[in-house]
C-alpha cells in the first residue's frame, strides 16, 4: 500500500486561506477534489494516521500520489470552482456529487406555459434552460429563495399547482409573496412568462441593468411619496445583491477573458492564468518559467501572449486579457490579438471593481504556485549537492564532479554500432550537450595495456577519444586553456539547461564563424563508461594516449552496480540508498537510452538497404514483399525463382534479376549479414 506521507506537503507550506484541492494518482488523473475553509487544516487531517481515517479516505489518500491546491478569496469561490473541476474530472472519489449519477442544476422549464423554476437531476431535456451544475442542491435552493423575492415564478408541481387552480386558491408562497400566483390568474401567462424570463437574464449575468432599474424605480417610487413599494423595491435591491455575493467567481457582465498575473525573482518567474468564460471561471492553468535576462512584467505578459496565443495550437484569444502590466509594445500587441481572434480584443490592467478582485486572486495563486516550486527545487538541490558529495568523497576526487559526462554503446551482434555521451551538469541532464558517435572502426590496441579483446571495450576507446580529442582539437583553436565549468566559488551557476549551450559559471569558447560555444569546448569533471573494469581500461587508455589527466574516469557495471576505477583492482561499493550511486545510475540509464534510439535508427535505415537494392524492377513495395515473404536474406537466397515468382507482383524476369543480384552479391562481398539481427547467413 503506499504511504501517503511520500507526497505529503510541508505543513507550514499550505496556506490557510479557503481554496480548492485535488488529489491525482500517479498517472497524473485527478481522484477527487474538495474545498476547504482553510487548506491547510483540512489537508493535514489526510495525512493523519491511515487507521484512524474513513475506509474511503484512506483507499483515496493510498490511491493518489500527488495533492495541489489553488486559493481562492472566499468559500463562495471555492465551492463555484468545485463544482467546475468536478464536472471537467469526473473524479472517481467524489461520489456523494453524484446520488443519481448526475449533479443537480437550476432548471426552468420554459416549454410548459407557466415556467417552473426548479432544482432538476438527470439527463437535460428539450425545451428546459439548465444553470449549474452544483455540488449540493441546498444551494440552489438557498439562491432561489432570494431570487424569488424579486422574481415571483412558480416554482410548485404540476400536482399543486392544478389543485390550487381548482379551489381557487394559491399556495403559501403566493400568499407570503414568494410567488405571482399564476395558478389563480392574478397574472397572465404573458406577465408569468416575463418575470421568467427576467431571472434568465439575471442567471445568465446580465445583473447590473437590472440593479440600475430596480434603484430608479425606487428613486421613483421615493419621489412620488410611495414610500411602501419604494421599500419594496429596496429590499428586492438588497435581495439580488445578496444573490450576487453568493455568485462571486461570477461577473455580473458575462466577461468572457483570461486573467493572467506573476510572481517572480531575479531568475524565474510564476505564471499562472484564469479562463473566464462567460462570466464563470472554466479553467486554470500555470507555468514556471526560467528568466534567461532582467525582464520586466510588461515584458514577460507580452513573451506570454506571443506563446500562448501566437502558436498554431495555442489558446483561443479571449475578448479581454487582464494583465498586472502592460508592456511597451501594448498596442501592436493588442493589434496582433485581434488579428488573431478576428474580433476586438481587449489587453489591459483592471483599475477597480470585480476584475481587479479576480486579478489579485490569480496573483496570490501565482505566489502560492512560486513558493512550492522553489521549495521543491531547493529539496532537489539538497539531494543532489549529496549526491556529488557522496561521488566526491567515494572517487577521492579533489572538488565536486559539477559536470559528469558518460559513454555507452549500443549494436546488435556488432552491426549498425553507435556510441552516445550524454552531460548532467549540477545533477541535472543537460540535453544541449549530448552527443553521438557512428563506430565505424575500432583503431589501434596495445596489446601490452593487458586489455580483453572485444568490440564493447574497442568502441568505448574510440568513442572516448573521439571526444577529447575535439576537446583538445577545439582548445588550440581558440588559442587558450580550457576553463572548468565553475564559478569562482566553486559551485554550479543556474540549472542546466541555461541559454546559449555554455557551461555554468562562464562563457567558454566561441566558434568565430557561428558566434556560439564550440561543441565541445569543456572536459568533464568525471567521465563514466557504461562497464566493469575493461571499458574502464579502454577508457583511461584513450585519456593517455592524448596526454589528458586531470579528468576522473569510473564506470559502473550492471550486474551488481559495482564503480570501477582505473588501476584499482576491485570495484568501489555505494550502498544502494547512496545519492551518488542513484545519479550514477541516472546518468548511465539516460546513456543507454540515448544510444539506443540512435541505433534503432541506424538499423531502421539500414533494413531499407540491402542486397536487393538496384535490382532492376525490384521496387520499394516488391521488397517489402518478399522480405515479408521470407523472413530474411537467407531464405530468399535459398528460394527458387519459381518460390519468389509466388510473391504478389514479381515476375519471372524480376525473380532472376533477385536470383543473379544475390548470387554476385554473395560471391563479391563474401558472407552475408542479415541487416536486421547480423546474423552470419554463410560460412
Amino acid at each position: 500500500m503506499p504511504d501517503p506521507t511520500t507526497y505529503r506537503p510541508a505543513t507550514g507550506t499550505i496556506p490557510e486561506s479557503p481554496g480548492v484541492y485535488k488529489f491525482r494518482d500517479e498517472r497524473g488523473r485527478v481522484v477527487y477534489v474538495g474545498k476547504a475553509k482553510s487548506l491547510r487544516q483540512r489537508l493535514n487531517s489526510y495525512f493523519a494516521d491511515l487507521s484512524a481515517l474513513h475506509p474511503r479516505t484512506r483507499q483515496m489518500v493510498t490511491t493518489a500520489a500527488s495533492v495541489e491546491w489553488t486559493v481562492v478569496s472566499t468559500e463562495v469561490e471555492a465551492l463555484q470552482l468545485e463544482y467546475s473541476w468536478i464536472k471537467e474530472f469526473d473524479p472517481r472519489f467524489n461520489v456523494r456529487y453524484r446520488d443519481d449519477k448526475s449533479y443537480p442544476s437550476l432548471a426552468v422549464t420554459l416549454y410548459e406555459e407557466f415556467p417552473r423554476l426548479q432544482v432538476m437531476r438527470g439527463p437535460k431535456r428539450k425545451g428546459v434552460r439548465y444553470f449549474g451544475p452544483y455540488a449540493h442542491a441546498w444551494a440552489i435552493r438557498e439562491t432561489l429563495d432570494l431570487l424569488l423575492r424579486v422574481f415571483p415564478a412558480r416554482t410548485c408541481s404540476a400536482g399543486v399547482f392544478k389543485r390550487a387552480g381548482q379551489i381557487g386558491r394559491p399556495c403559501l408562497l403566493g400568499y407570503i409573496g414568494k410567488c405571482s400566483a399564476p395558478c389563480v390568474g392574478r397574472v397572465s401567462p404573458d406577465e408569468h412568462r416575463r418575470i421568467v424570463e427576467d431571472f434568465v437574464d439575471f442567471m445568465t449575468g446580465r445583473t447590473e441593468g437590472m440593479v440600475r432599474r430596480l434603484e430608479k424605480e425606487m428613486a421613483a417610487a421615493s419621489a412620488e411619496l410611495e414610500f411602501e413599494r419604494a421599500a419594496r423595491l429596496r429590499d428586492d435591491v438588497g435581495a439580488l445583491r445578496r444573490a450576487m455575493e453568493k455568485q462571486a467567481v461570477v461577473f455580473g457582465d458575462g466577461t468572457d477573458a483570461d486573467v493572467v498575473a506573476f510572481a517572480q525573482d531575479a531568475l524565474e518567474a510564476a505564471v499562472q492564468v484564469f479562463h473566464v468564460r462567460g462570466g464563470r471561471v472554466r479553467g486554470q492553468r500555470g507555468w514556471v518559467i526560467d528568466k534567461v535576462e532582467d525582464v520586466t512584467t510588461g515584458d514577460l505578459v507580452e513573451q506570454f501572449c506571443l506563446q500562448v496565443y501566437g502558436a498554431d495550437d495555442g489558446e483561443q484569444v479571449p475578448r479581454e486579457v487582464l494583465v498586472p502590466e502592460l508592456p511597451a509594445s501594448a498596442t501592436v500587441l493588442e493589434e496582433l490579438l485581434c488579428e488573431q481572434r478576428g474580433t476586438r480584443v481587449s489587453l489591459r490592467v483592471p483599475q477597480r471593481g470585480d476584475k481587479r478582485a479576480l486579478l489579485e486572486t490569480v496573483a496570490r495563486n501565482a505566489q502560492q504556485a512560486f513558493q512550492q516550486h522553489k521549495l521543491k527545487r531547493a529539496t532537489d538541490l539538497t539531494a543532489r549537492s549529496q549526491a556529488l558529495a557522496e561521488l566526491q568523497d567515494a572517487l577521492e576526487l579533489d572538488t565536486a564532479p559539477l559536470r559528469i559526462e558518460c559513454f555507452d554503446v549500443s549494436h546488435v551482434q556488432g552491426t549498425n554500432v553507435v556510441a552516445s555521451m550524454v552531460v548532467f551538469e549540477d545533477g541535472l541532464p543537460r540535453k544541449s550537450e549530448y552527443r553521438r558517435f557512428a563506430i565505424r572502426g575500432t583503431g589501434p590496441r596495445d596489446p601490452d595495456a593487458g586489455l580483453t579483446e572485444g568490440g564493447d571495450v574497442d568502441w568505448i576507446r574510440e568513442a572516448v577519444r573521439r571526444r577529447m580529442a575535439r576537446y583538445l582539437d577545439e582548445r588550440m583553436d581558440t588559442g587558450e586553456e580550457a576553463e572548468d565549468p565553475t564559478t569562482a566559488d566553486g559551485t554550479a551557476d543556474g540549472p542546466a539547461g541555461t541559454a546559449g549551450g555554455a557551461a555554468p559559471g562562464r562563457p567558454g569558447p566561441i566558434d568565430p564563424e557561428t558566434g556560439r560555444p564550440r561543441k565541445f569546448a569543456y572536459p568533464p569533471n568525471l567521465l563514466v563508461v557504461d562497464g566493469g573494469a575493461p571499458q574502464v581500461a579502454a577508457a583511461a587508455e584513450a585519456l593517455a594516449s592524448l596526454g589528458i589527466e586531470d579528468v576522473a574516469l569510473c564506470g559502473l557495471a550492471k550486474r551488481l552496480e559495482e564503480v570501477w576505477v582505473p588501476g584499482e583492482d576491485r570495484p568501489v561499493i555505494l550502498p544502494r540508498t547512496s545519492e551518488g550511486l542513484y545519479l550514477l545510475q541516472r546518468v548511465r540509464d539516460e546513456a543507454h537510452r540515448f544510444a539506443i534510439t540512435y541505433h534503432r535508427q541506424k538499423r531502421s535505415k539500414a533494413m531499407t538497404t540491402s542486397a536487393l537494392d538496384g535490382v532492376p524492377g525490384l521496387g520499394e513495395t516488391r521488397k517489402k514483399a518478399l522480405l515479408t515473404r521470407f523472413g530474411s536474406l537467407k531464405r530468399l537466397r535459398e528460394a527458387s525463382v519459381e518460390d519468389i515468382m509466388a510473391t504478389p507482383g514479381v515476375g519471372r524476369r524480376t525473380a532472376e534479376a533477385v536470383v543473379s543480384a544475390l548470387s554476385s552479391g554473395d560471391r563479391d562481398a563474401g558472407p552475408a549479414v542479415d541487416p536486421i539481427t547480423g546474423e552470419v547467413l554463410d560460412a
